[in-house]
């Protein structure tokens, strides 16, 4: 049975999505939303830079798009700045009795114990509507979730879990993400919205959460710390320049504790050039997502990121996208409620093999 699927929005992910949807055999794509006035009345095609139409048109009128009653909205609109626009868009969906998969809000990844408030009305929005939603990507998401808790299935004892982001982010194009947010380009001792206390857990502490329910773990505490370096040079990003002496790496962590000792560890290496603090921990490759199990045996698996235009950035974000796009028929399928990565079975790209 092939599904109707709606796409919200044409963004980095959204456009990729798009792209997904459209070589999914088992999805159909019926319906795009835009909130540029501008793309509306394009081909989807030509919106995911797929150099072909489609034969469906954007649109930025919501409530016709979502009486065409699809099985599935795959969500990709940008909320970090728009938080609560965000969750009530979710919950309108839902309410309605439309399946979601979303690239955000990321707590809701797992937010028990983490963001159980700002998640309450969207399960209950969920739960009244008789649909699913799931929300995930590559990082908060596949990286740190379903590749970990894999690794650990191959284990006789486990001392720490360690999911790593390793990654350059020159090339990654999303301005609000790299100055706004991260802080990436500002003076050292400007501490930007992510680094304020709380608000690394409330972005990855499903992250910590979700790797501790996938192992039974009851958790005492989530810590947060960070180091910057400045930039030795002034350095060229996609996103725009970066003077010399301003932040241009990042290291975090989140440390999930148990029985006083951190056993689950989320940590992020960002540069924005290769050069860059070369005593942080170094990427296979480009860019790649790291889970190092220490215990018996000791595993270290690198997930490399190379998009076919030769960029790791497109790459993330592509995994972002096929994340949940494939995930779709599994969230339909599931019973009404929030779904997690503990819930689905296994999602694997079936149908995705081309011969010639």
């Amino acid at each position: 049975m092939t599904l109707k699927v709606i796409a919200w929005s044409t963004g980095n992910v959204g456009k990729h999505a798009i792209a997904g949807i459209d070589a999914n055999p088992t999805l159909e794509l019926i319906g795009v939303y835009v909130s540029n006035p501008e793309k509306a009345g394009k081909d989807a095609g030509r919106l995911a830079g797929l150099d072909r139409d489609l034969g469906v048109l954007a649109s930025n009128d919501a409530p016709t798009l979502l009486a065409m009653k699809p099985d599935c909205i795959v969500h990709t609109a940008w909320v970090d700045d728009r938080l609560f626009e965000g969750l009530a868009d979710l919950s309108s969906f839902l309410r309605a009795g439309i399946n979601v998969v979303s690239s955000g809000p990321v707590f809701l990844q797992y937010p028990y114990g983490v963001a159980d408030e700002l998640a309450k009305g969207v399960i209950e929005a969920a739960e009244e509507g008789g649909a699913s939603i799931f929300v995930n990507g590559i990082d908060p998401g596949f990286g740190n979730d379903t590749l970990p808790l894999v690794i650990t299935g191959i284990s006789e004892r486990i001392e720490e879990v360690r999911a790593f982001e390793i990654c350059n982010y020159a090339t990654y194009n999303q301005a609000a993400v790299l100055f706004d947010i991260m802080g990436f380009g500002r003076a050292m001792d400007d501490i930007p919205f992510l680094l304020q206390p709380g608000v690394p857990t409330l972005a990855w502490g499903s992250v910590i959460g979700i790797l501790a329910a996938g192992l039974g773990l009851e958790l005492e505490r989530i810590e947060e710390w960070y180091e910057r370096v400045p930039a030795p040079f002034p350095i060229h990003t996609d996103a725009g320049p970066v003077a010399e002496g301003t932040v241009a790496g990042l290291h975090f962590e989140l440390r999930g504790y148990v029985d006083g000792k951190a056993v689950i560890v989320l940590e992020h290496v960002t540069r924005l050039h290769d050069d860059i603090a070369p005593d942080w921990p170094q990427p296979a490759g480009a860019s790649c997502y790291r889970v190092q199990v220490s215990g018996e045996p000791n595993y270290i698996v690198d997930l490399q990121l190379l998009g076919t235009d030769g960029d790791h950035n497109t790459a993330g974000l592509k995994a972002t996208a096929m994340r949940i796009v494939n995930a779709v028929p599994a969230v339909v399928a599931a019973a009404p409620g929030l779904v997690t990565a503990l819930d689905l079975p296994m999602i694997t790209g079936r149908g995705l093999v081309r011969t010639r």
